[in-house]
């Protein structure tokens, strides 16, 4: 991807990035100029990850973490101060999607979900608000999913309500934080290619399916999703928070 902004000056934080969407936005961040900070909970993907963008020449580093884990979250934003001391762009990307029916679904991965899909977003805003306000202004950008909106997903009853909390969680950070220069947006993806999806991708129905339901006719790629980020992170955007923006192929057009 061809950078289109100058984020030379920036400093970002892009939680589940090891893979799919959270390393293409971070990647894309990185290859406009951003100094980021990669985060997994997987310390092996992290630091692979790291460790190929430094190889072209963005400053990134590697900060393992379960975003869910309130000292390892405060621990990274104090390695992000002792690097860089700043922050200007949060994105909040880290997710899990277990798969239950809700007549047996287990309590604790019900937890687990909101912990990791919202109680992780909503540490790592406060972190990050915190010095954004101080430094008078910033970008949160929390990755939410269609199915937080009009699209549930079948059997996936605890990541559609952590994503439905994470849209409705944006709306009020991005009304509390606007008097600090502080823009929060979400992000929703719909369908698209990444390890996440493989073994769906693999059923020939199911791709049917999804083209059917496509009015673009094909599965979305992270790059797109990252494209997205960069803009609403960017000054070109200036006017815009507290908006869930949907990148989907035209799945979703309430």
């Amino acid at each position: 991807m061809s950078p289109s902004y100058d984020f030379s000056h920036k400093v970002v934080c892009v939680t589940g990035a090891g893979r799919g969407i959270g390393l293409a936005i971070a990647s894309a961040f990185a290859e406009a100029g951003a100094r980021v900070c990669v985060n997994d909970i997987d310390a092996e993907s992290a630091l692979r990850a790291a460790s190929d963008l430094s190889a072209t020449g963005s400053d990134v580093f590697a900060f393992p973490a379960d975003v869910a884990d309130p000292a390892r979250v405060s621990a990274m934003f104090g390695a992000i101060d002792q690097r860089w001391d700043q922050i200007d762009v949060l994105v909040n990307n880290a997710g899990i999607e277990p798969v239950h029916s809700l007549f047996d679904h287990p309590l604790s991965d019900w937890r687990r979900t909101l912990d990791v899909n919202l109680t992780g977003p909503f540490l790592c805003t406060q972190h990050a608000a915190r010095r954004m306000r101080d430094r008078g202004g910033g970008v949160i950008l929390n990755i939410a999913s269609i199915a937080g909106k009009s699209q549930p997903l079948y059997l996936r009853s605890a990541y559609a309500a952590s994503k439905a909390g994470l849209v409705g969680f944006t709306k009020e950070a991005a009304r509390e934080f606007a008097p600090y220069g502080i823009r929060v947006n979400a992000v929703c993806p719909g369908v698209i290619v990444t390890p996440m999806t493989e073994h769906l991708r693999e059923d020939a129905a199911q791709m049917a399916r999804w083209r059917g339901e496509i009015p673009l006719a094909r599965l979305g790629e992270a790059e797109e999703v990252a494209a997205l980020c960069l803009w609403l992170a960017s000054d070109a955007a200036s006017y815009v928070t507290g908006v869930a923006w949907h990148v989907d192929g035209g799945k979703n057009m309430a």
